[in-house]
């Protein structure tokens, strides 16, 4: 849509003359930080300027980063980025488990204004992915607009300024927006069970790894067979003395094609950026296949049969061979990619336990079967509070309530992922109903070019209020709903974190990436309600 038709549908003429003398609101920088890592500074009882910002971004991971790039490549500098650790990168700072890594090629889980040629493997590993972060920040020079050690309490809007009241740990903040790009995967799931507190070894959560503690001849057990255990077992598995693994669902794993790339090949590809472009390419072709057979399910009914012949050749044992096969279609549940996991549960340490965990009794583990165990170490590998985005207990909508509480009995909504009912001129990233098989940051920059775009409208035809329209989060959620009943995600046969309690997709989105991204080029002002 151009500014001719936009000015028809949001202004009036006498709105339209003022478009012609509208200048960028220039605010002042914060500080500039000498690198993308921050000391810890006690300035909590710092006095903030009255100062309203054009926005602020919520969060220094991968969405952050790619927000403050794009911003700044708009024109825009009166913007803040907070962020509550002492250093960017999200959940790559954050999970520092022993094999943690990407399962998408590191040639496409980079950011597209930032390809990097200092990848050693095919597939990324975590310390390189956050130092390439940190690289990103320092190349764009985007430290002076983050504000670390300074974590978000609460968000509500004020309805008579129309702006927004930050409150966090450094005082409160006053913005006309504001973009949550605090991520799906934060808060670490933990499950409650019966004598837990009677436990008294060692236990930790996979994204909280202690370090500090030794495994070395230790009897440990695992929580949990999903993305983050299938990565740390192998790596664990020579150090314990016994490794019992609590096994509720198996998942499907399948050989991750991974490989080192040498100097040779980084000289390369640094030398060639059109081979790094090429291989951009392959890979985004290769996940849009996988998209389409998620989507048409029959498609994959050879890749099931393959993946479980393939599983015969893997594992000779014929009990622990059917207690690995999963019991529903490929690519119900999230796939997970490791040449290594299978390898690790048959060696001779190792017991897998084909049920849930549900009672400890001191340090003796209790399984749904029935079966003891006596560990000095617990490791929960149950994954994180994706159901609700957990920013949700820090942001009220326009009528004050925590939008925590009006998600407690439904899941939430959204507009394209990005848009909420309710909150007025605020974003959010890689939020409801936007997860494909693709590229995280892919996803991400997607939708703050939406989002810039928003921003720039804002700016340019002089609106202080917009919000997304009631029938178009409706209608949009409905066609969305209607669609994920016939791909695997809803008809695979298991029970995903895809599905609430009440059988909802609240997670996958039931189109192309095409789609997706085509939706998001650009805000269609007719979506929303808009003050001016």
């Amino acid at each position: 849509m151009n500014i001719k038709t936009e000015l028809d549908v949001a202004l009036t003429n006498d709105d339209a003359t003022t478009l012609q003398n509208s200048k960028p609101v220039i605010g002042k920088p914060t500080k500039k930080r000498s690198s993308a890592k921050a000391k810890n500074t006690a300035d909590h009882d710092v006095q903030l300027p009255s100062h309203v910002y054009d926005t602020i971004v919520v969060g220094a991971g991968i969405s952050g980063i790619a927000a403050a790039v794009k911003l700044n490549k708009a024109g825009y500098d009166n913007y803040i980025v907070i962020e509550k650790a002492d250093r960017v990168g999200g959940a790559w700072r954050e999970n520092t488990y022993p094999g943690c890594g990407c399962d998408v090629p590191s040639a496409l889980y980079s950011f597209s204004f930032a390809p990097s040629y200092k990848w050693s493997h095919l597939f990324a590993k975590q310390p390189e992915i956050l130092s390439y972060l940190e690289e990103v920040v320092e190349q764009f020079d985007i430290q002076q607009k983050i504000e670390f050690n300074n974590e978000l309490m609460n968000a509500k809007w004020n309805e008579a300024k129309h702006e927004w009241q930050l409150e966090t740990q450094k005082g409160t903040y006053q913005a006309k927006t504001v973009i949550f790009t605090t991520g799906p995967i934060t808060e670490p799931s933990m499950p409650k069970l019966k004598g837990i507190e009677t436990f008294k070894g060692e236990m930790f959560h996979s994204a909280r790894w202690n370090h500090d503690y030794d495994l070395t001849a230790k009897k440990i057990a695992v929580i949990g067979t999903g993305a983050s255990a299938i990565q740390f077992v192998p790596q664990i598995q020579p150090l314990a003395s016994e490794l019992f693994i609590f096994q509720r669902t198996a998942p499907w794993v399948l050989p991750k094609p991974d490989f080192p790339l040498g100097e040779k090949g980084k000289l390369l590809v640094q030398k060639i950026p059109a081979i790094q472009q090429k291989w951009r390419g392959a890979v985004a072709g290769s996940l849009n296949i996988i998209n389409f057979g998620l989507r048409n399910p029959k498609v994959l009914e050879p890749v099931n049969f393959l993946s479980r012949k393939l599983l015969s050749w893997q594992i000779r044992d014929l009990q622990l061979r059917k207690n690995v096969t999963p019991n529903f279609s490929i690519g119900c549940k999230r796939l997970l990619f490791a040449n290594n996991y299978y390898p690790a549960l048959q060696a001779d340490n190792t017991h897998l336990i084909p049920y849930g965990l549900v009672e400890v009794e001191g340090n003796t583990v209790i399984a749904a079967n029935g079966e003891r165990h006596d560990v000095d170490v617990i490791i929960w590998g149950t994954g994180f509070e994706v159901s609700h985005p957990p920013i949700g207990k820090r942001v009220r909508n326009a009528e004050g309530q925590l939008l925590a509480d009006l998600w407690k009995d439904s899941s939430p909504e959204a507009f394209l992922g990005t848009s909420i009912e309710g909150v007025p001129n605020a974003f959010l990233v890689l939020g409801p109903n936007i997860l494909v098989y693709d590229s995280f940051i892919g996803i991400a920059e997607a939708q703050l070019d939406y989002i810039v775009s928003a921003l720039v409208k804002m700016k340019n035809l002089k609106f202080i209020r917009f919000e997304i329209k009631k029938e178009v989060v409706r209608k949009h959620n409905f066609r969305l709903q209607k669609q994920l009943q016939t791909t695997v995600f809803n008809s695979g046969g298991c029970k995903s974190y895809y599905l609430d309690a009440h059988g909802r997709n609240f997670a996958a989105w039931p189109w192309s990436l095409a789609k997706l991204k085509q939706q998001l080029k650009e805000m269609n002002l007719q979506h929303y309600d808009i003050v001016h």
